[in-house]
């Protein structure tokens, strides 16, 4: 077949529709650089002129999202490159008070964002690719502002909760429709909570997913690629297939259910196949290798879109990434700083 776009490679994985070769897209933090809106556009694009994506996603710092409301962002770096909160906003049940909706386009770490956004003004290096940028879930964020208190406060408060939850996906919404209105194409969407390991089912169905719904239901017919991504392990995924979404991601390597599971389970693309840790940071460039091809196995090639169940640790070794482009018949470009 003639040679596709990526961004026609991508909507034909989506549609379930035969492809000149399997799109894949990797992803990760920027650390060093990502409290700069320049910084952190850069180091995106450099990324990604080096693996040549099929969509690019704009992975920002963990913390972006809640520090207007009074969370502080600590130094310490987890192995994947994102900083947990060192102060929450929320320490006590009256603190889900102060929760109020912001404005996107003003509100420090959202205007960050959307200034990276900016910055990235299409370049050239993207090329045809889709850009999304990384939105979390409101009871994801919800649990960014009050750590640990978040399940007490969901039984004792509920009242209270489901405030501030009302203002964090009115803001939520206002910075999908602002991204979107910069041009971008589509948004990867992470929800933490839909994990059983982080929440009861039955608190994800009162308090996320009619959340999760709206927020995403307000880009349907905007967005091109919208991502459902599903953060952890023991996911509740028959709820996570049933929102509006395009194409789903979560980490098939290390929970279930498997790429060819949960190609059954959904309408769109898959995302997956890809052990971030234990293949594309501590494997070998055969392992890498075997793992795409695998993935394209479980699933035909139709409907896949090879990629990592979460982003790449900081670590990750280029020459595993590298196999894994090759392999799929991707292409690859050497570029200083990024080339190992």
């Amino acid at each position: 077949m003639k040679q596709l776009s990526r961004r026609e490679r991508v909507l034909a994985a989506i549609n379930r529709e035969p492809v000149d070769r399997v799109p894949y897209a990797v992803w990760r933090h920027f650390p060093s650089v990502d409290r700069s809106a320049a910084g952190l556009a850069q180091a995106t694009l450099r990324f990604h002129e080096r693996y040549g994506s099929d969509f690019l996603k704009i992975t920002p710092r963990a913390g972006y999202a809640v520090e207007a409301w009074g969370c502080v962002e600590g130094d310490e770096l987890s192995d994947d490159g994102h900083r947990p909160c060192a102060r929450c906003a929320v320490r006590a049940p009256e603190d889900w008070k102060a929760i109020r909706p912001l404005d996107p386009g003003s509100a420090p770490g959202w205007v960050e964002q959307l200034e990276t956004i900016v910055r990235m003004g299409f370049d050239r290096r993207i090329g045809d690719a889709p850009v999304l940028p990384t939105l979390f879930s409101p009871l994801s964020l919800a649990r960014k502002l009050s750590g640990t208190r978040l399940t007490h406060d969901l039984r004792e408060h509920p009242t209270l909760v489901t405030g501030a939850l009302e203002a964090i996906t009115e803001t939520v919404i206002r910075f999908a429709a602002l991204a979107l209105a910069e041009g971008v194409a589509g948004i990867f969407y992470s929800i933490q909570a839909a994990s059983q390991s982080v929440s009861a089912e039955e608190d994800y169905a009162r308090f996320g997913e009619p959340y999760d719904r709206r927020v995403l239901e307000s880009v349907r017919g905007k967005s091109i690629l919208t991502i459902v991504h599903g953060h952890g392990d023991r996911l509740m995924f028959d709820r996570l297939a049933a929102l509006p979404g395009h194409a789903w991601n979560w980490d098939d390597r290390s929970t279930p259910p498997s790429l060819a599971e949960g190609k059954g389970k959904t309408v769109g693309a898959v995302i997956g196949g890809l052990d971030q840790r234990k293949t594309l940071r501590d494997g070998t460039p055969a392992d890498a290798r075997r793992e795409a091809l695998d993935a394209v196995a479980q699933t035909g090639g139709i409907g896949l879109i090879v990629g990592p169940g979460c982003v790449l640790p900081n670590n990750t070794s280029d020459a595993n990434v590298a196999a894994v482009v090759q392999a799929l018949g991707g292409p690859l470009k050497k570029i200083p700083g990024v080339t190992t």
